[in-house]
């Protein structure tokens, strides 16, 4: 299994809090961790650790976070040859999380802010050689839509993390072959304003109209819905005891569900797989410690 994954990294620092500050207050008595993060990259560590061969495409600065996240994706056996260090710090994300898992992030893109279309034509090699190319919207939108567009015209299938959601340009939907938004993400991809009633289904009609690839629509605590050529599918839950962080939860799903469809599994035991990876990561603090191997992933399905 080759995949090719086109998105971000970031340094993540975090601060567990009581509960989420409102506007003007100071709150006390947080606990405090750094970390990796970028879902680009995190999507990568999670399809690395479940047995995918993978390939990276991003930027980072000359700077100590970047020093970090060529080690990791040493220690974690992912060709970083294709990242490029550039002239502007590493991104950096600020994460809070409240004591039931909930989270709110802030981004700063820095080096991200300097890839290019042309960087996907020198990662072209890459793109070309892989099973599955992954594609998500920390990066500036023009390198995203090359990456989908450079990964269709060498007959090679796509799948399309549109976080954080944006409206795509619609030449862009008939280079994406798998779409994964969650709910909030498919109303900016469809235009819906975040007070426009929708159930899921609608919301899967409103993508399907202009998409005619794969349609996986998750949904948290009540599984996903999974839209493959008119046909529409709920794919249960996978539930853990207790939930403490759900920050990475979305890349372990993406990641995980690259690597089952690389290898062939049939659409709903993908997805069914895939959802058993984020629900362990939402069992364990920060996101590169959480990020699951083959044995917790196949412990979570046997339950």
């Amino acid at each position: 299994m080759k995949i090719a994954v086109i998105g971000s990294y970031g340094a993540g620092l975090t601060m567990r809090v009581p509960r989420l500050p409102v506007a003007g207050e100071t709150l006390s008595g947080g606990r405090f961790a750094s970390g990796h993060g970028g879902k680009g990259s995190n999507q990568a560590v999670a399809a690395a650790r479940l047995g995918a061969e993978v390939s990276l495409l991003t930027a980072v600065g000359a700077d100590q976070f970047g020093t970090a996240a060529r080690q990791l994706w040493a220690d974690e056996g992912i060709d970083a040859t294709g990242v490029r260090t550039t002239g502007a710090a590493t991104m950096v994300g600020v994460i809070l999380v409240d004591e039931q898992g909930e989270n709110r992030i802030v981004i700063a893109p820095g080096a991200l802010d300097d890839l290019t279309p042309a960087d996907v034509e020198g990662f072209a090699d890459r793109i070309a050689a892989a099973d599955l190319v992954v594609v998500s919207l920390e990066i500036p939108l023009p390198v995203a839509v090359a990456a989908l567009r450079a990964a269709h015209e060498r007959g090679v299938r796509t799948l399309l993390n549109p976080a954080p959601a944006v409206r795509l340009p619609d030449e862009a939907w008939r280079w994406i072959d798998v779409v994964t938004p969650n709910a909030s993400e498919a109303r900016v991809l469809t235009g819906l304003g975040p007070e426009d009633p929708a159930t899921g289904d609608e919301l899967v009609d409103l993508i399907r109209a202009r998409h005619a690839g794969t349609v996986v629509l998750t949904l948290g605590a009540e599984g996903a819905l999974v839209d493959h050529e008119g046909q529409r599918t709920r794919v249960a839950p996978v539930t853990v005891p207790r939930v403490v962080d759900t920050t990475g939860a979305g890349d372990a799903f993406t990641g995980a569900l690259a690597v089952a469809l690389a290898r062939g599994d049939a659409l709903t035991d993908a997805v069914r797989f895939a959802a058993a990876a984020g629900a362990h990561t939402v069992g364990i603090a920060e996101v590169i410690p959480a990020l699951p191997y083959p044995d917790d992933v196949a412990a979570l399905l046997r339950r």
